[in-house]
């Protein structure tokens, strides 16, 4: 498995990406999204219910479409970003990171010495099951994507110094964990969230990262484009199923 030399390239300099979430756990929906016209895919093992056994159908489904695999793990832990990187996810999304030190333990787990502390093992999926080691093992640390994500205000306090670690690549808020830490729930509209975001991307700016979010609401599109934001998503496979669902079942049962 070659890993695609632009994804994190076209991430840096900022070109409007768009993605999904996916949490249901099914290389189907995983399949569905990939074709659907996203230009990444986030398969969520932080809050969605799969496992390492449902994540290697998932990243089989993906490698069929255009889409590029980004995978949430559940905490900033240095095994998680092994396994997941060694099945063959191209990107990696870290939740809660407060510091730069953690922001840095991230970009150190996703990287072979001597640019981490990612452990070495040939035989692996995303190096080609040892086929394609020699070029993994000399282009990952400028290839694959480290997401950190923005989801407190401690983070929001040191986000200048989360920003300029190298490597660190997309400063991405996690809207609802922000909000409610923040104690205004759910308020992504209000001032002070607004300057909030604000304060995200001109720091991602400033020290060449991305800014990304996800958005539940169609409206919002337009909103965080505007304050910089480029690696976005929008919506995921649970909500869009739930939407067709409801409308399906509200059609069937109409008078």
């Amino acid at each position: 498995m070659k890993l695609p030399p632009d994804f994190r390239k076209r991430v840096l300099a900022r070109e409007w990406l768009a993605g999904t979430f996916l949490n249901l756990g099914s290389p189907m929906t995983v399949e569905i999204a990939g074709l659907a016209g996203f230009d990444w895919v986030l398969i969520d093992h932080e809050h969605g219910p799969g496992g390492q056994d449902t994540l290697l159908h998932q990243l089989h489904a993906v490698s069929g479409t255009p889409a590029f695999s980004v995978v949430r793990i559940a905490m900033n832990e240095t095994p998680r970003f092994k396994r997941v990187l060694d099945m063959g996810a191209t990107g990696v999304m870290v939740p809660y990171v407060n510091t730069a030190a953690e922001a840095r333990a991230a970009v150190q787990a996703m990287r072979y010495p001597p640019h981490g502390i990612r452990g070495v093992a040939k035989f692996n999926r995303g190096a080609g099951f040892g086929g394609d080691f020699e070029e993994y093992y000399a282009h990952a640390h400028e290839r694959l994507l480290t997401v950190i994500q923005i989801e407190t205000p401690e983070a929001i306090e040191n986000i200048d110094a989360i920003a300029a670690v190298d490597g660190a690549d997309v400063l991405f808020v996690g809207p609802t964990d922000l909000s409610y830490n923040m104690g205004i729930r759910d308020q992504l509209e209000s001032p002070l969230f607004t300057e909030t975001l604000k304060k995200v991307s001109d720091a991602a700016k400033q020290h060449g990262k991305a800014a990304g979010i996800l958005v539940h609401n169609n409206a919002l599109v337009p909103k965080v484009r505007e304050l910089g934001y480029t690696f976005t998503a929008l919506g995921s496979d649970g909500g869009a199923v739930r939407a067709g669902l409801l409308g399906f079942a509200a059609a069937l049962k109409a008078k």
